[in-house]
């Protein structure tokens, strides 16, 4: 149900209307969040909460496009994405929202980078994410943040690491590691257990680290997982088809029960 409009002295909605009509849309419809959001903040242009849920609903509608796809329209909402954050933080650097979403539309934005070009942006995700944790150190999408920061620079071949942090300026990757990446991971599961997206990284590092036995428990989960934002059911998809694709595959130590 639409949530009741506020309305000025004139009768004309206002702008905390359309931010409760845009929260109530939520991630499951991205696109009619950010049409609210967007009136709200042609009213006001500073609005803290406008800002960032503008931010998380313009990732979510960029990621209706692939990574694997070369999508100038999409990589131009992650960069507008960034933008809304930015604005968030100068309204209020003291809540977690802006500098998670910081973080969350950086990531994006350096995944349609080039590796090179991914390195300047190393830092800035690192640190947005620790000042959202360093506020509220129970933030789940924080957590998977700084989980996915380790995970990629983990994924980086070890040349191309070592040109990263020796002469392209991003030694703060030589705090990446694998038991980083599943920590994170695996806290952010412990706070929200039904996000569909935390599960997946998590048996995607897993995978990565041949604990195909983890992996599997976290995909089985999945397939009874509630759908909570618009791309849980691509995610669910993917989950199925890596389950599938890791089916007869023992874990390194050559215990299949091992986790």
């Amino acid at each position: 149900m639409a949530a009741l409009a506020t309305l000025g002295g004139d009768g004309l909605a206002q702008p905390s209307q359309w931010i409760a009509e845009a929260r109530e849309a939520g991630s499951m419809t991205p696109a009619r969040a950010l049409t609210l959001l967007e009136q709200a903040l042609a009213v006001d242009a500073q609005s803290y909460e406008a800002n960032w849920r503008a931010a998380v609903a313009l990732v979510d509608l960029g990621l209706e496009t692939p990574d694997s796809v070369k999508s100038p329209a999409r990589d131009s909402l992650f960069r507008r994405a960034e933008q809304h954050a930015r604005l968030a933080i100068a309204a209020d650097s003291n809540r977690v929202e802006g500098h998670f979403v910081l973080g969350m539309a950086l990531g994006r934005v350096a995944l349609t980078q080039g590796k090179k070009d991914r390195v300047k942006y190393a830092k800035e995700i690192f640190e947005a994410a620790n000042r959202a944790l360093a506020i509220a150190p129970q933030h789940d999408g924080a957590h998977h943040i700084l989980a996915l920061w380790h995970a990629e620079a983990m994924r980086t071949s070890g040349f191309n690491r070592f040109m990263a942090k020796n002469l392209l300026g991003g030694k703060i990757l030589s705090q990446a590691s694998w038991a980083r990446a599943i920590e994170h991971l695996e806290t952010a599961v412990a706070i929200d257990p039904t996000r569909i997206f935390h599960r997946l990284d998590l048996a995607r590092v897993y995978v990565d680290r041949k604990r195909y036995s983890a992996a599997r428990r976290h995909l089985n989960a999945i397939a009874e997982l509630p759908n909570r934002v618009a791309q849980d059911a691509q995610y669910r998809l993917e989950a199925a088809r890596l389950l599938e694709s890791i089916a007869s595959r023992r874990d390194a130590s050559g215990d299949s029960a091992a986790s």
